[in-house]
């Protein structure tokens, strides 16, 4: 699978958000190119503020594979990640993130903030952003329209 197959993985993971009626941001994580966890957010139905996608996502991996390390790994989000997502996928040791839509306010990864500089990472971590961008962006943006219109905010 490409790197738009395993994002597209995510968009789904951000589609089944919006139905739950919260912000539409999913995340798959992949090792040896299989999907091994999948997380969406959940922050609104699960009363939680820790409830990202992609902490969803690594927690679902980690007991997986058993452990809180997860070498290999690969984190497919349809959102550049926060600061809380940024320092959990460091801790985690995720070696690649590819990110489909930069948030300029609050991302950590290239835009607000990178907290994968080398020069603050204790190993290598490999970023990259723009993944099915326009799909990923166009998701958030009906998601937030369709609220407005209805009254309705987060």
């Amino acid at each position: 699978m490409t790197r738009e197959d395993f994002m597209r993985e995510a968009l789904k993971e951000a589609r089944h958000a919006a139905r739950l009626g919260e912000t539409p941001i999913g995340a798959v994580i992949v090792r040896n190119g299989e999907v091994i966890a999948r997380g969406y957010n959940r922050r609104e139905t699960g009363k939680n503020a820790l409830f990202h996608a992609e902490c969803m996502a690594i927690y679902r991996a980690c007991r997986r594979l058993g452990g809180w390390r997860l070498p290999g790994c690969e984190l497919y989000v349809t959102l550049e990640p926060c600061p809380m997502c940024a320092g959990a996928i460091l801790n985690a040791r995720i070696e690649r993130v590819y990110f489909g839509a930069y948030d300029k306010k609050s991302g950590c990864a290239a835009s607000a903030l990178n907290l994968f500089d080398k020069n603050l990472c204790n190993y290598s971590l490999e970023a990259e952003g723009g993944i099915l961008e326009e799909e990923c962006s166009a998701v958030l943006k009906d998601f937030f329209r369709s609220l407005r219109s209805k009254g309705g905010r987060l």
